[in-house]
């Protein structure tokens, strides 16, 4: 019996396209996937053109129960409840996420603000915060001009990895490119190795 496709959603959130580092090494990580499994479910999420900010009316609707919120509350929400269906739906999440000014894009961060839910992808417990979205297997490609991943001045690839575990998806791989150089056929080469590495290990 054939197996299902995997839902693979990417969310990519480079202002840059062509040329963009994080894109370009996310499609690649994508075609790794595609060489192990097989055909694959893709959703390409960007954020790049932006999302809207988190606001009183939309914290408001949100904390509201589902049961008594107005037209205007669930209006609100529609493309919050999108969003966090996507990363339900997901068996694999890829997020590629350059490093600006030592953290991740404000588009990228409104993503997150919209998908950490209360009730949809975590919960609260006598214990602390539970994650929902639990299975999943994500994949961080990021990317910095001058900041040194993992350094005390990179303040998004940790961030990343901690609200993946925050709703549940606790097996994170992180691929980066760091200082990177278009010419640098070295640096190219040793991204690709990491790719190649975790997909293998991954398969």
């Amino acid at each position: 019996m054939a197996t299902q496709p995997k839902n693979v959603l990417l969310v990519t959130a480079s202002a840059q396209h062509e040329g963009s580092v994080t894109r370009r090494f996310a499609n690649e990580l994508i075609e790794k996937l595609e060489a192990q499994h097989g055909q694959l479910n893709i959703v390409n999420r960007d954020v790049s053109k932006g999302l809207p900010f988190i606001d009183g009316e939309w914290v408001s609707a949100n904390f509201t129960p589902t049961d008594q919120r107005d037209e205007a509350q669930l209006a609100r929400l529609t493309q919050s409840d999108a969003l966090v269906q996507e990363i339900k739906d997901a068996d694999i999440v890829v997020i590629a996420a350059p490093i600006y000014n030592f953290s991740v894009p404000a588009s990228l961060k409104a993503w997150i603000d919209m998908v950490a839910r209360v009730g949809l992808s975590f919960n609260y417990t006598s214990e602390g915060p539970v994650g929902l979205l639990t299975g999943k297997k994500a994949y961080v490609v990021i990317a910095s001009g001058g900041t040194q991943i993992g350094s005390e001045i990179d303040f998004a690839s940790g961030y990343l990895r901690h609200v993946l575990g925050f709703i549940g998806i606790h097996d994170v791989s992180l691929i980066s490119a760091e200082r990177f150089n278009h010419e640098d056929t070295d640096a190219i080469l040793k991204i690709q190795s990491q790719i190649a590495e975790l997909t293998l290990v991954a398969a």
